[in-house]
């Protein structure tokens, strides 16, 4: 690092807006939500989706509740236009749906885009060029005034070519694509300059979308940005003011909350903040920030763990352990003075009242999560120490949610008997824990056999189920599918894991299942051990649906808190 950063590195200038009215303002509705997961998100890959991952974020996007989707590039990326086509043709957009594609001011790039989107009952495309100086200047070699024509030009031929497509309903989105580092000005005027070409007015509006290209202040010289602008643009009351804040700085969301604040009517970002460089606006974190001060985001994250592990499949990117609201840990407390106001406000808290929980900002329920924080083991005695010894002494590797889930199991215990617990002590818990549904025991549903059918698809499973000895059916894409078909509950599995404990003629084979039960907030794990891997993943399913149904009937029944915490985290 250089001794004297002000040499190599200017501050921002401050806006003149001695009368900024947004720090005295309070956010009291979401925006309109754009997300850009299937675009921005998806250049920014190491990897980038392929057409089943495309498909597969996009209808988790629908469900969540997003009703502005930017699907993709498609001038740029076969993929990408395929993808596009696909949703159009097969009609798979819903009606309450825009998706928005983007495009590069050229002709022949506007072009291929408006064949793309061609067919679709309602688009936005989104039409973007740089303005900053710097880009002028050293990228482009053009004048403020070459630019200008640049945009009107382009934003005309997009016109002429949509007017030209009179059954679609078509929405123009232009961005100074580096408004953050652009001269307020010129970024005024080239807004306008595309608002008049398009012919924005009753009926016709569009959207003026200002991004932090690359963020280089401080958020609260970002809302001074949106506000001047919200204060000069017109017509006014036909533009959709938007803002596409990045994470450089670190303060995206804070960037996006001040300008709501100032003006802005809508927020494009990402799931979890994917995104080049340092990610987009956190749209997760954000709107569950907004639900926290008492306004409804629009967006339902009430099962989070069942959004991140489709954005972990569809991304290959894991959600980090710390991530706000949708990490393994956040609602987990290792101090012990936490632990403690943790249970004390449980117990104070009014069912019917504010939430008012210490060091919980947000009720852990509200987003399909447990209340396994409050019995959780610290990492130097409890979490780190049982995963360690298992792993040593019995050849078991847990997924990292499942140690979260058996610490608040070995920690009952321990809190229970007052002692120290030691490695068989350990490895007793987890077999009556997990290793569940034997042809011996007390479970509901206890396994006896099964018999595959020839293509693998099929399955009968000879089984007891409240001491009724009964053969069941079922159909699935393979064992664990089929199994969960013929138990008939309505039960999602959302990972398996398998592994070997131990090497040689005496190994076997461990199956870890981690799964949902339908009106059981969060997810559960079950294990199987077999010599054979069908078998063990077949009891790793009826041992999940064991740990399941006595949490819905322990809850039905009025359970305690600490009994509903056994569930998964």
């Amino acid at each position: 690092m250089i001794a004297n950063p002000s040499a190599k590195y200017a501050p921002f200038a401050p806006i003149a807006l001695a009368d900024r009215q947004w720090p005295s303002r309070t956010i009291t509705q979401a925006p309109l939500w754009l997300s850009t997961d299937l675009r921005d998100g998806n250049q920014a890959l190491f990897e980038p989706m392929n057409a089943e991952r495309k498909m597969s974020l996009f209808k988790e996007l629908v469900r969540i509740g997003f009703k502005q989707i930017e699907v993709g590039f498609p001038a740029a990326s076969q993929t990408d236009f395929d993808f596009v086509r696909k949703l159009i043709e097969d009609k798979l957009i819903p009606d309450d749906v825009t998706i928005m594609v983007m495009t590069q001011s050229r002709e022949d790039l506007i072009a291929r885009t408006v064949e793309a989107v061609k067919g679709s009952p309602r688009a936005i495309v989104h039409l973007y060029n740089a303005t900053a100086s710097a880009w002028r200047r050293i990228v482009f070699g053009m004048s403020v005034q070459q630019v200008m024509g640049l945009i009107g030009h382009h934003v005309g031929y997009l016109k002429q070519l949509t007017d030209a497509q009179p059954d679609t309903r078509w929405t123009l989105q232009y961005s100074p694509e580096t408004f953050s580092a652009t001269e307020l000005e010129v970024s005024l005027e080239a807004c306008h300059t595309a608002i008049n070409a398009w012919g924005a007015g009753p009926g016709r509006e569009v959207i003026i979308n200002l991004p932090t290209t690359v963020e280089n202040a401080t958020a609260n010289v970002f809302a001074d940005q949106i506000e001047w602008m919200h204060r000069h643009l017109v017509p006014r009351e036909h533009i959709v003011l938007s803002v596409h804040p990045h994470n450089d700085r670190g303060t995206g969301v804070a960037a996006a909350e001040f300008a709501m604040m100032a003006g802005a009517d809508r927020v494009e970002g990402c799931l979890f903040g994917n995104g080049e460089r340092c990610g987009n606006v956190d749209i997760v974190t954000l709107a569950l920030n907004l639900y926290t001060q008492g306004v409804h985001p629009q967006l339902d994250f009430s099962d989070i763990n069942a959004v991140a592990r489709v954005a972990e499949e569809c991304t290959s990117i894991p959600v980090h352990p710390r991530h706000p609201y949708a990490g393994d840990l956040v609602f987990t407390a290792f101090s012990g003075s936490h632990q403690d106001a943790i249970k004390k406000g449980f117990a104070a808290q009014d069912p019917n009242g504010l939430w008012e929980v210490p060091y919980l900002p947000i009720d852990p329920a509200d987003l399909g999560r447990t209340y396994d924080s409050v019995i959780r083991v610290n990492s130097q005695s409890g979490k780190g120490g049982i995963a360690f010894l298992l792993e040593r002494e019995r050849g078991v590797v847990m997924p990292r949610r499942m140690q979260v889930e058996f610490s608040a199991v070995v920690q009952r215990q321990t809190d229970a008997s007052e002692t120290e617990i030691n490695g068989e002590d350990i490895w007793a818990l987890f077999r009556q824990t997990y290793l569940r549904g034997s042809s011996t025991g007390s479970d509901a549903i206890q396994y006896h056999g099964h018999t595959l059918d020839g293509s693998g698809q099929g399955i009968e499973l000879d089984l007891s189920i409240q001491g009724v000895r009964q053969r069941l059916s079922g159909q699935g894409n393979g064992p664990i599918a089929a199994t969960v078909d013929a138990l008939g509950l309505p039960m999602r599995v959302d990972s398996y894991e398998e592994r070997a404990t131990g090497s040689g003629a005496d190994a076997q084979a461990l199956a870890i299942v981690e799964a949902a039960l339908e009106g059981v907030a969060g997810s559960g794990f079950g294990v199987g051990m077999s010599h054979n891997i069908v078998t063990a993943s077949i009891q790793a399913v009826i041992s999940v649906a064991n740990r399941l149904q006595e949490r819905r009937q322990a809850r039905g029944a009025g359970g305690s808190a600490e009994v509903n915490a056994e569930v998964g985290a």
